[in-house]
């Protein structure tokens, strides 16, 4: 339970820079419900449903470059908000200027970051035209998204923290997860619970309607924030590459 200590102890002390780094995650999460895109939205994320208009062939040449376009803005900015978070960890961790580590390789940072999510994106996208074809493809996405997503889920933390290349920080996340599988589990438990009670409480307070904006941005300022800082903590105290 000492990283979720530490995890807490960091997000209560830079809350001020914690939401500050937050507001390119609602810029992510906006530009899909922004864009013209078919999309759809549950407990305060937005899902696109990618492989009817590909399957079916509805889609013309603005269409595909709407969606594309869309995609890569919305996966850079999630890629710099993940990164300006990580940074606090490991600006804590060396007892170094958040605002210097802020500059230093931010760029090299974000290009691997978003290399990750963006072949994650495409492999479910795939996964999702596939699965649509045999009529599965809600079960199958959702299947292949939840180990490739255990497969990455150290791997940009890897890429903030330890500056890994690409391959080589999912190759260590794999590994990790894997060998130590409990810091995945107790945070996908956390955020699964979190998610849901508030997605209940603000439907109970807003109304059906409202509360899927509401989460969107509560989830956006405050809780994805502090389960990134979790995963660059569970990253950093496994591989003890320093120490305090």
């Amino acid at each position: 339970m000492s990283v979720l200590n530490e995890s807490w102890n960091l997000y209560r002390d830079k809350i001020s820079l914690a939401l500050i780094f937050s507001i390119p995650f609602i810029i992510a999460f906006a530009i899909p419900l922004i864009a013209p895109l078919p999309t759809y939205m549950s407990a305060g994320a937005i899902f696109l449903r990618s492989a009817s208009i590909f399957v079916n062939g509805n889609i013309d040449p603005l269409s595909l470059a709407v969606i594309t376009l869309s995609t890569i803005f919305s996966l850079l900015f999630l890629s710099f908000a993940f990164v300006l978070i990580s940074l606090l960890v490991k600006s804590r961790r060396t007892h170094s200027s958040t605002k210097a580590m802020a500059f230093r390789n931010i760029e090299s940072y974000i290009g691997k970051v978003f290399s990750i999510f963006l072949l994650y994106a495409l492999i479910l996208t795939f996964v999702n035209i596939i699965g649509y074809s045999l009529g599965a493809s809600a079960l199958l996405t959702a299947i292949v998204g939840f180990f490739l997503f255990a497969i990455i889920f150290y791997a940009p933390s890897a890429v903030v923290v330890d500056d890994k290349r690409v391959w080589r920080a999912i190759k260590d996340s794999a590994r990790l997860v894997v060998r130590e599988p409990q810091y995945f589990i107790l945070w996908l438990v956390l955020i699964t619970v979190v998610v849901s009670v508030l997605d209940v409480a603000c439907i109970w307070i807003f109304g059906t309607f409202l509360s899927r904006y509401v989460v969107l941005v509560l989830n956006s300022l405050f809780v994805v924030p502090f389960f990134v800082i979790f995963m660059a903590e569970a990253y950093m105290s496994r591989f003890k590459l320093l120490k305090h």
